[in-house]
């Protein structure tokens, strides 16, 4: 299958993607866009601006086409990036309308798309230096775009709940593997 995990930074993503992949011998990890534009040398601001975001939708996407082979587990998808879009203060600059025919081709190649939300109780804690209100608010948006699918994208999403070792049976018990 081709797996993507999806939620607002500090959720437990890239620890549930790891633990995913000692469970799940053959499934090859695809490492998130940030650190990936990193590593080629893409220069991003601090705090990110809209452009960062659109180069790591556009990078994300890319990915999931470029990738056509199965067993593969991506951290974050083309809707993370969406989220933060969507919530991002020149928010008014970004037309999702001329994203989405791409953002749904590209979800296509999914099978599934595991969504990481905050929990009350948060499992990472977040650094002082961090936006608690933001990630906050991109946790909602995730939500609304993954759970309530307003723009129909018909992606299959498990939302998982609770200790690293709980999500990961959720997820593999999505699987027929649990």
């Amino acid at each position: 299958m081709r797996i993507a995990m999806s939620g607002t930074h500090r959720v437990g993503k890239s620890t549930l993607m790891e633990d995913l992949g000692e469970e799940l011998p053959g499934y090859r990890i695809v490492d998130e866009p940030y650190h990936l534009l990193e590593e080629e040398g893409y220069a991003f601001t601090s705090p990110p601006c809209l452009e960062d975001f659109v180069e790591q939708l556009r990078r994300s996407m890319d990915l999931l086409e470029e990738e056509d082979t199965r067993n593969v587990l991506f951290d974050r998808s083309p809707l993370d990036f969406l989220g933060y879009l969507l919530t991002h203060e020149d928010s008014d600059a970004f037309d999702v309308e001329e994203w989405l025919t791409r953002i749904r081709s590209t979800l296509k190649t999914l099978d599934l798309v595991v969504f990481v939300p905050i929990e009350e109780r948060d499992r990472i804690r977040l650094p002082a230096h961090e936006d608690s209100q933001r990630r906050r608010e991109v946790d909602e948006k995730l939500a609304w775009l993954l759970l309530d699918d307003p723009y129909e994208l018909g992606v299959e999403v498990l939302s998982v709940h609770g200790s690293g070792g709980v999500r990961v049976a959720q997820v593999l018990e999505r699987l027929g593997r649990g």
